[in-house]
Parts: C-alpha cells; sequence; structure tokens
C-alpha cells in the first residue's frame, strides 16, 4: 500500500451523478487517454519494459467474445505495468487474412458480375487495398469500445511496407539458408478458393458418408480393400499389406487387376499398414492421401492425379469431367455391376475436413508447392522451453506443445492467391530460379516471370514480435521491446501461431526467443460450457452487452472467469452481475464521500484509529499482496474474485456500515476514519482499475483530484498487519451474522426494530454496541423488556423481547412441522440406503440423489433445532 501522496483537495461527491451511466462515461475517457498519450511507449526512456504483442485480428473481422477476453486480460496485465513504473508497449495491428479478404472482395465483385479475372491481378489486388481502407478494420473502433490501451501510433498491418520488407527478408535468409525448398508434396486443397491451405484453416466435422468394400484382382489374386473416397481408386498404384501379415505373403511383389481400367498395379509389403484393421489391406492413391504419398515414396510408386483443381475428374473415361461426389456414386455403380463389391456402409459417420473460409470440403491433392523445412527450427522452438528461455503457464500444457514441436512436419507456405505476399522467387526462360531479397533488384528481360503464389498468412503473422519493431533494421524499439514479456494467446493456436512465431523468432533474433512466457487461456463458452456459435444460435455480440450493461461489466465478467488453459462459460445474467457490481462501487464511494472519505494528509498513527479502522487496513495490504501473486500467476479469476469480495463484502457491506455510527458522532474518530475510508477506497478503486477501467478512472479522479489512475502508481503491501484487530472484527462479524440469520428465520423484516439486550462483557465487544445496534436493527430494553430468546455467540450473549413481533406459540407449531417432515425425509433415505436389493439395482445417480436428500435432511434438523432452541417455551 503506497503512502498517498496527492496534492489536490477531495473532490464533493455533488461532482458525480447519483447514477453510473456508463455510455455518457466510457466514450469520452477512452479519447481522453489516448489524445495524453498514456498508451504510448517510449523506446529512449530508463524505464524497465514489458511488451504484449496484439494476436493481430483479420483486418476482415468483428469484435466477437473471444476478442473481448483475450484483450480484456491483455489490458489488465498491461495497465498494471504501466501504473508499476514500466516502459509499457502493447503492440497493436490487424493481420491481411489472405483467403479471408480475398474470399470477401470476390464477393463484392461477385454482385456485380465480374470475378477477379476480370480485373487482372494487379487490378484485383489494387481493389483489395481500397476496401481494406474503406471497410476493413472495423475491429480497432469496437477495441477502444472495449478500453484496450494499445500504442495506436505504432499500429502495424502484416502488408504495410515495413513487415514486407521483413517478410522478404526471412523468406531470403531461409532460402539461401536451404530451409525453403520447392517440391511436390500432398497439401490440403479447397476446389472452391483453389488454393492450399493450412492445417488451421482445416475444420474437421464427423460426416454421414459411405463405406465402400470392393475387392481387386481375379481368382486367388483378389484382395479386398475399403474406401470413404471410391472415386480415388482411379488412381490408385499399389495395394499395401503389412509384411508379416500370412493371408498376403504369397501375393506381395505380384500385380492384381484395378477394377475400372486397363491398369495392373503391384501389391507391396509395408510397416504402416494395420493387418488388424479391416481386411488388413488398403488401396494405395499417393496422388490424394498424404500416407499413401509416403508408401508411395517408399516404394516408388508413380503418383497419378485423377482430379483437377475444381476437384473434377480428368481422367479419360466414362468419368471424365464428373464432379467428385457425383463420380462417386458413379464408380460404385459400375463396381456394383462387375460384382465388386463386397459390402456397403452408408450412412458411415467419419471425421471429414471441411475448408474453414467456405466450408467446401477439402481434397487432399499432390500439388508442386514452397516448404519450410521444420525440422532444425522446431528442434530450436523445443529447446527455448525445455531449457527454461520460454515459461508456458500453466505448466501442464508443456505436454502438448512438445508433441507438436516434436513431431512437425514441413510447412507448406504457399497460397494459390492474389492478395499476400508474393513469394520473391522468379523464374528464367532456360530454368533460372532467383530468390530475391528486399534490397535486390530481380532479373528482367525476357521469359523471366515471378512466381504467381503468395505466402501462407501464418509466415507474416509468425515474425509478428519482432518485424512490428522494425526488424530487419536494428532499431530502438527493436533493442528495447524485443524480446516480448509475455504472449497471451489461446491454447487453440499453441500449435500455429505460437510454434511459428518461435521457430522464426529463434531463427532471425540469433537465439533469443521471441517472448519469455507463453500465458495460455481457454476459449469462451456459454453459460451451459457449450461452444458459441451461430448455427447453435448461442452466439453473442459483444457489442450489444457492452451497449446494455457497460464495458467493465462486461470486462469484469470474463476476467472472473478466466482460470489459466480452462474455457471459460458466460452468460448474460453474469454480466448483469458485474454491472450491479459497478453500480456498488460507484454508489458506495459516492456515499463514502458525502460521509467524510479524504485522501488529505497523511494516514493517522495506528493508535488514534479504532479497530474497525485497523482491521480494514490490516485485510487492504493482505489483498494487495494476494492480487499481485495472482497477477504474476496470470490467475486473472483468482485475483477479480479477491477484489470483488473485498470490495463488496468488507469494504462497503461491513467497513462502510460499521464506520457510519462513527460518521454520525463526529469530531477526531470521524477524522481519522474519514482518512482510513479515503484511503482504502483510493487504493481499492487502483487495484480495480486494470480489469474495471472506465468506472475506477471516474471514482479515483473525484476522489483523490488525480490526474489519472491510468498513470497512477500501483499499490503495495505496507506491510501493515493487525491480528487483533481481525480477530476482533471477525468476532463482530459472527455476532452480527448469526443474530441476522434469526431475525430471517423468524420472519422479521430487515428493517423492523427489536428490543435487546447486550451482554458483551468478557469479549473484545463493548466498544461496538452502538455499531451493533445500528446494524441489527436493535432498540434499547424499556420497561416490561422480556427475553423471549436468546442467542449465545462468541462469548456475547444478545437477549431479544419478540413478544410484539412474532407469535412464539404459532413459531414453535411450524417449526416442529418442519422438524418432522426433515426427520420423516431422513428417515426415508436411510431405509433406502440401508436396503442392499435396491442399491445392487439402482443407476449410480439415483443412489447419489437419495444420499444428497440424507445430507440435506441432517442439515434441516440441525438448523430448525437450532432455532426451536432458541425460542422460549410457552
Amino acid at each position: 500500500m503506497t503512502e498517498n501522496a496527492h496534492q489536490q483537495p477531495t473532490a464533493p461527491a455533488s461532482e458525480l451523478p447519483t447514477q453510473y451511466a456508463p455510455a455518457d462515461v466510457e466514450g469520452p475517457l477512452y479519447e481522453r487517454w489516448v489524445e495524453r498519450g498514456y498508451f504510448e511507449a517510449d523506446a529512449t526512456s530508463g524505464k524497465p519494459p514489458f511488451t504484449v504483442v496484439i494476436p493481430p485480428p483479420n483486418v476482415t473481422g468483428s469484435l466477437h467474445l473471444g476478442h473481448a477476453f483475450e484483450h480484456t486480460l491483455i489490458d489488465a496485465l498491461t495497465r498494471r505495468k504501466r501504473m508499476q513504473g514500466f516502459e509499457t508497449l502493447w503492440q497493436p495491428g490487424m493481420d491481411h487474412a489472405g483467403i479471408a479478404t480475398q474470399n470477401v472482395v470476390e464477393r463484392e465483385l461477385a454482385k456485380e458480375g465480374k470475378s477477379r479475372h476480370d480485373l487482372g491481378r494487379e487490378a484485383f489486388v489494387e481493389r483489395v487495398w481500397r476496401w481494406k481502407g474503406e471497410s476493413g478494420g472495423q475491429i480497432s473502433g469496437q477495441m477502444r469500445r472495449l478500453g484496450d490501451g494499445v500504442a495506436w501510433s505504432r499500429e502495424r498491418f502484416t502488408m504495410d511496407e515495413g513487415l514486407s520488407q521483413a517478410v522478404q527478408t526471412i523468406f531470403k535468409r531461409l532460402h539461401d539458408d536451404e530451409l525453403i525448398y520447392r517440391a511436390e508434396r500432398i497439401i490440403n486443397w479447397c476446389p472452391r478458393c483453389l488454393t492450399a491451405i493450412s492445417d488451421i484453416e482445416v475444420e474437421y466435422q464427423d460426416d454421414d458418408g459411405e463405406l465402400v468394400s470392393m475387392k481387386y484382382g481375379d481368382g486367388d489374386a483378389t484382395i479386398v480393400v475399403a474406401t470413404t473416397r471410391a472415386e480415388t481408386m482411379l488412381g490408385d498404384t499399389a495395394v499395401a499389406v503389412h509384411p508379416e501379415d500370412e493371408r498376403y505373403r504369397h501375393l506381395v511383389g505380384t500385380l492384381i487387376k484395378l477394377p475400372l481400367t486397363d491398369r495392373s498395379i503391384p501389391v507391396v509389403a509395408d510397416e504402416h499398414v494395420d493387418p488388424e484393421f479391416g481386411t488388413g489391406a488398403v488401396k494405395v492413391t499417393p496422388a490424394h492421401d498424404p500416407n499413401d504419398f509416403e508408401i508411395g515414396q517408399r516404394h516408388d510408386l508413380p503418383a497419378i492425379t485423377v482430379m483437377d483443381e475444381h476437384a473434377v475428374i480428368t481422367v479419360p473415361g466414362p468419368f471424365q469431367g464428373q464432379d467428385r461426389l457425383e463420380a462417386r456414386s458413379a464408380i460404385v455403380a459400375a463396381l456394383r455391376a462387375e460384382g465388386r463389391i463386397v459390402a456397403e456402409k452408408r450412412p458411415y459417420v467419419h471425421s471429414v475436413g471441411h475448408c474453414s473460409r467456405c466450408k467446401t470440403t477439402i481434397e487432399p491433392r499432390l500439388s508442386m508447392q514452397w516448404w519450410v523445412k521444420v525440422a532444425p527450427l522446431a528442434k530450436a522452438a523445443g529447446d527455448a522451453v525445455r531449457d527454461g528461455r520460454v515459461a508456458i503457464h500453466p505448466q501442464e500444457m508443456e505436454k502438448r506443445y512438445f508433441d507438436w514441436v516434436d513431431n512437425l512436419h514441413d510447412w507448406c507456405i504457399s497460397r494459390q492467391l492474389w492478395w499476400g505476399h508474393r513469394i520473391p522467387v522468379w523464374y528464367g526462360p532456360d530454368g533460372e530460379v532467383v530468390c530475391v531479397g528486399p534490397d535486390e533488384e530481380p532479373p528482367t528481360g525476357e521469359g523471366w516471370h515471378q512466381d504467381t503464389d503468395v505466402l501462407d498468412t501464418w509466415f507474416s503473422s509468425g515474425l509478428w514480435p519482432f518485424s512490428t519493431l522494425g526488424w530487419p533494421e536494428q532499431t530502438e524499439s527493436l533493442a528495447k521491446f524485443y524480446p516480448n514479456s509475455v504472449l497471451v494467446t489461446g491454447y487453440d493456436i499453441l500449435f500455429f501461431w505460437v510454434a511459428r512465431m518461435m521457430m522464426f523468432g529463434l531463427y532471425a533474433m540469433d537465439g533469443t526467443p521471441p517472448f519469455h512466457t507463453i500465458a495460455l487461456h481457454g476459449m469462451v463458452r456459454d453459460q451451459f460450457g457449450k461452444k458459441m456459435s451461430k448455427s447453435f444460435g448461442n452466439a453473442v455480440n459483444p457489442l450489444d452487452w457492452m451497449d446494455k450493461y457497460g464495458s467493465d461489466a462486461l470486462r469484469f465478467t470474463l476476467a472472473r472467469g478466466a482460470n489459466p488453459g480452462v474455457d471459460v462459460p458466460i452468460g448474460e445474467d453474469w454480466v448483469q452481475g458485474s454491472r450491479n457490481f459497478a453500480n456498488k462501487i460507484w454508489n458506495a464511494t459516492r456515499f463514502a464521500l458525502m460521509n467524510g472519505a479524504t485522501v488529505e494528509g497523511p494516514l493517522p498513527d495506528a493508535s488514534a484509529m479504532s479497530a474497525a479502522d485497523r482491521w480494514i487496513l490490516s485485510r487492504l495490504n493482505t489483498v494487495v499482496a494476494e492480487v499481485d501473486a495472482f497477477y504474476d500467476d496470470f490467475q486473472f479469476a483468482k485475483l477479480s474474485d479477491a477484489l470483488f469480495h473485498f470490495a463488496w463484502d468488507e469494504v462497503f457491506d461491513w467497513y462502510v456500515e460499521l464506520s457510519k455510527t462513527t460518521f454520525q458522532a463526529g469530531g477526531e474518530p470521524a477524522k481519522v476514519s474519514g482518512r482510513v475510508l479515503g484511503e482504502v477506497l483510493d487504493v481499492t478503486l487502483r487495484l480495480l482499475h486494470p480489469v474495471v477501467p472506465f468506472v475506477t478512472e471516474t471514482l479515483w479522479t473525484t476522489l483523490t483530484g488525480g490526474e489519472s489512475v491510468v498513470v497512477a502508481e500501483w499499490p503495495s503491501d505496507s506491510g501493515f498487519r493487525d491480528a487483533a484487530a481481525e480477530r476482533e472484527i471477525e468476532t463482530l462479524q459472527r455476532v452480527i451474522t448469526e443474530v441476522r440469520r434469526f431475525r430471517a428465520d423468524q420472519g422479521l423484516q430487515p428493517g423492523q426494530r427489536v428490543p435487546a439486550r447486550l451482554a458483551l462483557g468478557g469479549t473484545d465487544l463493548a466498544p461496538h454496541e452502538a455499531a451493533i445496534r445500528q446494524l441489527l436493527r436493535l432498540q434499547p430494553e424499556g420497561d416490561g423488556f422480556t427475553a423471549t430468546a436468546t442467542l449465545p455467540v462468541a462469548g456475547a450473549e444478545v437477549a431479544l423481547d419478540l413478544s410484539g413481533t412474532i407469535d412464539v406459540a404459532a413459531e414453535r407449531k411450524r417449526l416442529a412441522k418442519d422438524l418432522a417432515s426433515a426427520e420423516k425425509e431422513k428417515a426415508q433415505a436411510v431405509a433406502k440406503l440401508g436396503n442392499e436389493a435396491f442399491l445392487a439395482k439402482a443407476p449410480d445417480n439415483v443412489v447419489d440423489k437419495i444420499r444428497g436428500r440424507l445430507v440435506k435432511a441432517d442439515e434441516d434438523i440441525e438448523r430448525i433445532g437450532a432455532q426451536l432452541s432458541r425460542l422460549p417455551q410457552v
């Protein structure tokens, strides 16, 4: 806890509206922060750096709950570090999103009856840039709505001039180091987008298909194989069996007839084949299956491509020109007519890959593409975590990381698109191949042309931690802010974006990893734990909730659910609850200001404070220490929960209420408590600020007269603890809580006053009698006082006269009836749980339910019995 050093007088509560209206506060506040440059980062300052990059959203995108969640966590981290005195850079920017953006613009052209080919490559790319300037990047405005404290002056785009130079530079270096090469391999091909796509752009789902078992060869030379893609049999160049499978040993090395063709294909022995699965024999189509391609490489099999880029059959014959699905049915029918169909299973549910952009079923296809040789890069990425240079949080995610980087295949980086970083390779008329760096002139002359493909979007976003800082130039920003302090991202892209940044960062920056820590979070789900999707009807536009409840409410809800690496359920009622919390902070602070809360002058000496004053300051310092520890461990849910309960329960519901009698009495004790309350509010608002920045900014500047909580000092633990005061107030809380519970059990209204006699001797509660009476609505005992109920609590005794408030006889009768019902419920549960025949037959969930009823009955019996014991006999 820091010593308060504000010079300006505390602002009056009258400056605060009676109600908090987020819509009136958030926009103007954010613009003020940006105008004052609070979020900018100075590479020349002497402050220690703290750097986080934004996972660059697609230029086509808009803010969804996943963005809001991730941005809330990053913003909380960076706001706290800024308050702690770090030179804090939260690097903003956007990704050009090759396929997504090209698809958007192509759809716009289609409305005009045109295609990109009508415009030509150069004009089409100009059209995309124009779209980007007019319509792209709406997410930037939405980030402002959320309160993202990013350095807007440093905003980058993966296709801007500087980042394009970085892309060309690293491509050239990798190519010269023989880590980039061109080869024919199996890739994921989208027949709709007409490009190769990365693994992350493939979405797998269970589809209804068919599994067809068909007979190859004749007589003794017969083998049955099964497939879900019958059309690919036109490209079969072998049948494979396991080397130790006795059933087919006599056929290995022989040729068998391939149906519907004039070809014969060999039977090969390969250990990839599982002899226990199906017939133990598999058809081998090297040009249309990645596993088959590997078998083909091992056995020097030809690879026959049977479809063009539109997934239309190209093999001469009756199926030529048919779409793959049309050909599938036609080929099965033809095989059936020849008596070669042994079995058909339909529907056959199996996992099928789809293009994440257009949902078309992807086609594994042999294609000439550019590749990154990942083995040495992936080894370096694994070593950086193993030797402790990079920490993964939570640590249990390390295994998933190693499982991925230790088994990476070479990465296909070329895409058959027009929008993106064009591959910097030129081909000459006599087969020359020249890779051109950013400072080199490409070859010219007749017959020379540049490769038409562009690079995978992940290639440029993999450079993000250092390309955004000016690399390959050795800039001040690069020296100051690289490596990043932490990467906050979802576990779902650990394998894709994170692994690529690790590989490229270590390669380009001489073995220095791109970040010290990888903090992984889960996915946002609906309140029932179900994935959010438009097709499920449970997708939420976060702007709707921000409009309705305020940005702070959404942020606090998301942060309060953020346990490391765990998915986050969220429902509208939870956001509404967070809105209520923001209102509680507002109303309680306003009330406190009207009742003496101040930050003027130093804190009084502890000897001048009441037990309640010392208690709340002791608790405050404990919470400061807890929050710091939770931040350092990325425990956003725990720190948010700790602040929620401290602010609402301890400060507002207990300390403010306990202080009312002090404020009403006035004098020096009231001044002391007013200063303590001011200190507590000051520190609490600063602790809350990183998660709920808008409401805390308004309240803190009003309370302290300070410039902005954004640049205020982060609280530190002063070490002040008072265990005795904590015990004293805990005892007081037990008394008040127990009496409140008793009042509620008797059906008394919260504001209903009851005569009471307090026996507080021998406890620390005597100084609190006035507060106890005020909080419990207990009036002094008068003439004719009769103790109809006596509650012994924590060494004290509270005697209540309920004769004028409840009918004791009727209440005893009601409770006796409830007790009898609870005892009957218990007896029934005990009987069933003691019945061995019932337990043997009943499902586990039924037995568990009865056990729960028994526990509930025991609790009810204890509770009702305690209530009866407190009532007088009549």
